[in-house]
């Protein structure tokens, strides 16, 4: 949470009835920024009820968003509709929920690349970078290869190394990166410009 003398700041809610739906996405954009307070509500009214100001982005699930249309039509460069499917509301974003979660991730970062977190940016937050000297030259080129897809047998034959060696590197930029998954390490690439977001 972004704390300003004693009050917090900033933080993302997402109002979605499925409970594990909502507790995924949280932990999503918790991973890709670590720094802002993330917030799950069942309902429009806990939401109404907990919101002074403090949030810099919605995520509203489909159906809460058209109960409250004129809210979130008022807030559009704030909110983003979670939907089903390929589904498009005219003014405001969406994002597809029913995606595999790499693919969910380069969903949100492609969103973010094509400007809808200028508010992000003006509220004062962007998703952390960590610097790439964290990982060495060998590590790097690991890190793309495991970014784009590839497997260790695919990563050792590209590189012309041994299936141990890739894993012993998979297993040091985990520690580096501080990642739990292949999803953090594919973030730390976009993220860092090691990859594009069209290569994955």
């Amino acid at each position: 949470m972004i704390m300003n003398g004693n009050a917090p700041t900033h933080a993302i809610a997402i109002v979605d009835p499925n409970t594990l739906s909502a507790i995924g996405m949280q932990q999503i954009l918790t991973e890709m920024i670590p720094s802002v307070d993330i917030r799950t509500f069942g309902t429009f009214d806990e939401l109404r009820a907990a919101d002074n100001g403090q949030f810099a982005h919605y995520f509203i699930a489909s159906r809460i968003y058209f109960e409250h249309t004129a809210f979130f039509r008022d807030n559009a460069r704030r909110s983003m509709v979670l939907v089903n499917g390929d589904m498009q509301i005219q003014g405001v974003p969406t994002l597809n929920i029913c995606q595999n979660e790499k693919m969910l991730v380069k969903s949100i970062i492609s969103l973010h690349n094509q400007g809808h977190s200028s508010v992000s940016q003006h509220h004062g937050y962007v998703p952390p970078t960590k610097t790439a000297s964290l990982l060495s030259p060998r590590e790097t080129e690991v890190t793309i290869l495991l970014a784009k897809g590839c497997i260790n047998k695919e990563i050792a034959d590209q590189l012309n190394i041994s299936i141990t060696t890739v894993i012993t590197h998979r297993k040091n930029i985990m520690e580096k990166l501080g990642a739990r998954s292949l999803v953090d390490i594919i973030i730390y690439a976009v993220v860092n410009g090691l990859v594009d977001i069209g290569e994955l």
